[in-house]
């Protein structure tokens, strides 16, 4: 099994997987019949094909500080340095994002391209997550409202269809899952661009107003990112909605169908322009539907939504927002600036100093200045990975990698537990030449 960096240990067997590289990992395993007694239990949701693996205590405590890992303190004590059970529920929605790319069909010579490639019914396991306790339930698609010059006709493998599949909607819908996570969860999850009509859509940067539809306080002017606002709203008119009302339209079927339940959490998670489109989902249904559930945003690697406005709307909505971002990747510093005061005492990398509210205004005018939101989890790149192009530092793995890894901004980034767990593997081998 493929397992960087973690213990496994079982009544049947005893294995240990030690890091080899951040991209391939070397295993070995050592039978114990005699140790019966099972320490650690393997999630549901570790599978052979996950580039991680996620492990849980026996005497799991998730189910009682759910809320807690979900932000409802925003996440105050638990980043730095990172939760370990906080970093397996991160990694834990990673596995979602990662299921949204390996569904897409990336064949630009197929007739299904920018499709999903697997039904509902077995995508989970398609994917590796069988075994997570989740269904899915709606296939998201996102359009696009730019029109792609007719030269690239020509050239196959540009080839970009106005509506691709971006995402999905999975329900817990098991038992012993739901016990455990201590509550039933939605996870709406997003891909990153793929396609050459969402790349121009998304050089679309400067800020935009919000329709009214979106509009909790007619006083606030909320604006988002140009490009993105028109991919979540942009329909096909008689044939494919807009992500907007297929989103909608999904939460008021759950929120129908799971009324009577106490514990319920929707998670928003996406990478690159899925983190993007998770923060602007969670505002759009905190913003229209009243009496939600808590509803929490992980994104990894996303770039900048919206203004001042909009990040004080989010707030006010109670949204919770977790951003994870690498410090070597630029998508996490584009579109737009900040220049807003909090975000610069917020953020290590802000480079502007205060300026004269005069020249503030004019600058937010130019519909270029951008705000960050939520709660950061920032991370940092080893030298291997630094060396690398600019895509390796974006890339989603390279994210659950070094979330897998940190242990805190102060302190080298190879967790205790695995020398810990190095330690562990002699001693019970020694235990068992004993018996």
């Amino acid at each position: 099994m493929r397992c960087p960096n973690q213990l496994i240990l079982t009544n049947k067997y005893f294995g240990i997987v030690l890091p080899n590289t951040w991209q391939y990992y070397s295993t070995s395993t050592l039978n114990l019949s005699t140790i019966t007694h099972r320490i650690i239990k393997i999630s549901n949701s570790c599978h052979p094909d996950s580039s991680h693996c996620l492990v849980f205590n026996d005497e799991d405590k998730l189910g009682e500080r759910w809320m807690e890992f979900q932000g409802i303190k925003n996440w105050d004590g638990l980043l730095d340095p990172l939760d370990d059970d906080l970093r397996r529920e991160i990694l834990r929605y990673g596995e979602f994002v990662e299921a949204a790319y390996g569904s897409f069909n990336f064949d630009t010579s197929s007739a299904t391209y920018a499709t999903c490639r697997y039904p509902k019914r077995s995508m989970m396991m398609q994917c590796g997550l069988g075994r997570s306790g989740y269904k899915v339930v709606k296939n998201l698609h996102a359009t696009c409202a730019v029109q792609m010059p007719r030269w690239i006709e020509k050239f196959p493998n540009l080839k970009s269809p106005q509506s691709s599949w971006i995402g999905y909607v999975a329900v817990c819908d098991d038992m012993d899952e739901i016990t455990r996570l201590g509550r039933r969860d939605i996870v709406i999850a997003y891909r990153g661009t793929v396609t050459c009509s969402e790349w121009l859509e998304n050089l679309r940067a400067t800020l935009t107003c919000l329709p009214d539809d979106m509009l909790l306080d007619e006083n606030s002017e909320p604006m988002v990112q140009s490009g993105l606002l028109s991919m979540y709203t942009t329909k096909i008119e008689g044939h494919i909605p807009s992500l907007q009302e297929t989103i909608r339209e999904e939460i008021i079927r759950i929120l129908n169908n799971y009324s009577n339940e106490y514990s319920l959490s929707i998670t928003i998670t996406g990478h690159s322009l899925g983190a993007a489109l998770a923060t602007l989902t969670a505002y759009d249904i905190t913003t229209k539907f009243n009496n939600l559930p808590m509803v929490t945003v992980l994104s990894f690697g996303g770039p900048r939504v919206g203004n001042k406005s909009f990040r004080y709307q989010l707030e006010k909505n109670g949204t919770k927002v977790l951003r994870i971002v690498n410090s070597d990747d630029p998508i996490t510093k584009v579109p737009g600036f900040v220049i807003d005061d909090n975000d610069v005492a917020h953020r290590g990398d802000a480079t502007v100093a205060r300026l004269p509210s005069w020249l503030e205004k004019y600058m937010e005018d130019t519909q270029w200045v951008y705000a960050e939101v939520g709660k950061e989890l920032k991370l940092t790149s080893k030298d291997s990975i630094r060396k690398g192009n600019v895509a390796k530092c974006h890339d989603l793995k390279t994210y659950l990698y070094l979330v897998n890894n940190f242990v805190s901004s102060s302190m080298c980034p190879l967790r205790a537990t695995e020398v810990a767990a190095f330690y562990l593997l002699l001693v019970c081998i020694e235990f068992a030449f004993l018996f």
